[in-house]
């Protein structure tokens, strides 16, 4: 039976930032094995990465919690990017799964959590599921995170004026974050501009008693029509 040629997949630009210069040339050279992946490495160091990431815009950027200048610095870069409106999507690579770490990770603004003891075989399906702005987390991550969503719940009841405390523009802003708009489309949306809404995120962060746009939405879910 003859062969047919597959369609071609759509190139996406990967970033990487690991712990050394060396890892994250690792990575590269294995990723460039896979035809659809444009891979180059951005330099270890927290605070020059945060610039060439956003120089560089790639469509995924893979981040080491551990990085040249700290052993949790990664989770700064994903904090910096989130805080000046980056657009494109990380995932935070892990030695090991922990609680903790899972949870930041997502409340910094991961959009996946892929840990080296996997098999590197399913890194590029990690980052086409992250390009294509889906989740990537296993069974372990999920439990975490449904941990987290039963602890708001059970602080959603102690505080039950929460969500009914927000005004109707308020309200207007947590749909747009639950959609997963970020500053600069809700901006645009609601026609305000961005020091606007960075305000009301404040304010409605202080009302719900959540830190993160991860947690606004998982609070939000079940209770943003209550």
């Amino acid at each position: 039976m003859e062969d047919f040629p597959q369609p071609s997949l759509q190139t996406i630009r990967v970033a990487v930032v690991d712990s050394t210069r060396m890892n994250s040339q690792l990575i590269v050279s294995a990723l460039k094995r896979h035809n659809n992946l444009d891979v180059s490495a951005v330099t270890s160091n927290s605070s020059v990465a945060v610039r060439e990431l956003t120089d560089l815009d790639p469509d995924v950027a893979l981040v080491s919690v551990s990085l040249e200048d700290g052993p949790l610095n990664g989770f700064k870069i994903l904090e910096n990017l989130r805080a000046i409106g980056s657009k494109f999507p990380a995932v935070m690579l892990v030695d090991t799964i922990q609680r903790e770490m899972v949870i930041d990770a997502f409340r910094m603004g991961a959009r996946g959590v892929f840990c080296r003891g996997e098999s590197f075989k399913s890194l590029p399906k990690c980052i086409r599921r992250v390009h294509e702005r889906q989740f990537w987390l296993g069974n372990t991550e999920l439990e975490f995170l449904l941990e987290l969503i039963i602890g708001l719940k059970s602080l959603k009841i102690r505080e039950s004026k929460g969500m009914t405390s927000l005004t109707a523009r308020e309200r207007e802003v947590v749909q747009l974050v639950a959609r997963g708009l970020r500053n600069q489309e809700i901006s645009s949306e609601l026609k305000i501009n961005e020091h606007t809404v960075r305000n009301y995120l404040f304010r409605i962060f202080d009302k719900l008693g959540v830190s993160s746009r991860v947690e606004l939405v998982l609070y939000a879910s079940g209770g943003l029509g209550s």
